[in-house]
């Protein structure tokens, strides 16, 4: 298994690139944000991969980062998403537009990449919300949901984790009621009560 390469950019095309390690050439096929994200040729670069084996090939997906392999791996464990859509949807939507997406369940911006249809994007959505990582696309939201899933762990009486909790009362997965209170807490600040970041989480979840 081929998990990353490093070596020099040797030439990329409109979906693939070829990375020159100690002399030989490894074609690597990529995501359009990939491709703009990696150096240009003749440039040093370190490409994180996927090898996909089959009975006729043995293909290598690559990645600029490790973040958006695993999203990869975690697209094509859905049921309809292949690697074509999977790179689809990393070429449309960042690894934080996707954990937004997945978490708000908003399937319509899911649809936006090249052969999603509103029916995969229900599935993707239906399917990841209790997988997706619980973060809602920024540091700031990061850095939030960190706060919020630290005070869970550590059984911590907060508004944070009481929204959290009531949220996961009402039905949501512990991931998506996490980026709810995240975003809520960036729109109402780390004082705010319960009452209030779970109406601003339902709000965000609402749309």
């Amino acid at each position: 298994m081929i998990a990353k390469l490093k070596g020099i950019i040797d030439s990329k095309g409109e979906d693939s690139l070829v990375i020159d390690v100690g002399g030989v050439g490894y074609l690597v096929e990529c995501s359009a944000r990939t491709l703009s994200a990696l150096p240009p040729p003749g440039e040093a670069a370190e490409v994180f991969t996927r090898m996909l084996v089959s009975e006729n090939a043995i293909r290598l997906v690559g990645f600029a980062t490790a973040a958006e392999r695993d999203w990869y791996v975690l697209l094509s464990d859905v049921q309809g998403v292949g690697p074509k859509v999977a790179l689809a949807l990393l070429s449309a939507l960042s690894s934080a537009e996707l954990a937004s997406a997945i978490a708000m369940s908003d399937a319509a911006m899911l649809a936006r990449a090249q052969g999603v249809g509103p029916k995969l994007a229900k599935r993707i959505c239906l399917e990841l919300k209790d997988r997706v990582p619980a973060f809602a696309g920024t540091a700031a939201d990061a850095a939030a949901t960190a706060q919020v899933s630290g005070a869970l762990e550590a059984d911590a009486p907060s508004a944070a984790a009481d929204a959290v909790s009531a949220l996961v009362n009402l039905g949501y997965g512990q991931a998506q009621a996490g980026a709810a209170v995240a975003t809520a807490l960036k729109e109402a600040g780390e004082t705010a009560d319960a009452a209030r970041l779970i109406r601003l989480a339902l709000k965000a979840l609402a749309q």
